[in-house]
């Protein structure tokens, strides 16, 4: 007989409490924590979303036509995986995964060795995350090129889960 330990049992609680929206996945973020990922010319859509002082104004309808092209391509990715660039207080760019090229879209490439560390709490605190994430980078002896943002779940599904997941991801050279 196998050993199974708090931690399983509290995750598989957990996991049975929580019902999918039908929109977002249930994100499981120990994958994610504390990892050191390498991709080479791994596929993405891209788009560019409108912000306001980085509050996001058109990326709900970004994302459902993207995802529409995607599932009507048959390029849904096994893990439901968005990054976001955010350029600037006006814009950031949308990545999301896909398996194959997705016709009608545009896309692009991403390769590159990342750091990745899971947060959570609500969109606030993300300057709080990124200066953690530039001192977890700097505490690994490694040196910051790109940090990209993925949030796990629109806020309606985070509200529903009980959890709002960001992952970061640091793009290190």
């Amino acid at each position: 007989m196998s050993m199974v330990s708090c931690r399983d049992i509290i995750r598989h609680m957990n996991t049975q409490q929580i019902k999918p929206t039908g929109c977002c996945e249930i994100f499981n973020p120990e994958p994610w924590e504390d990892k050191e990922i390498t991709w080479k010319d791994k596929a993405f859509v891209i788009d560019h979303v409108t912000s306001f002082l980085h509050i996001p104004l058109n990326m709900g309808s970004k994302i459902v036509k993207n995802l529409g092209l995607i599932e009507k391509a048959g390029a849904k990715s096994p893990h439901q995986l968005m990054l976001t660039d955010e350029k600037s207080l006006w814009g950031a760019d949308i990545y999301i995964d896909v398996s194959k090229d997705v016709p009608d879209a545009q896309m692009a490439k991403i390769s590159g060795t990342f750091l990745t560390k899971v947060f959570e709490g609500p969109y606030k605190n993300a300057g709080k995350w990124a200066q953690e994430m530039i001192k977890y980078v700097d505490n690994k002896g490694k040196k910051l090129k790109k940090l990209y943002f993925s949030y796990t779940t629109c806020p309606k599904c985070a509200k529903a889960y009980g959890k709002n997941y960001v992952v970061l991801f640091a793009q290190i050279g």
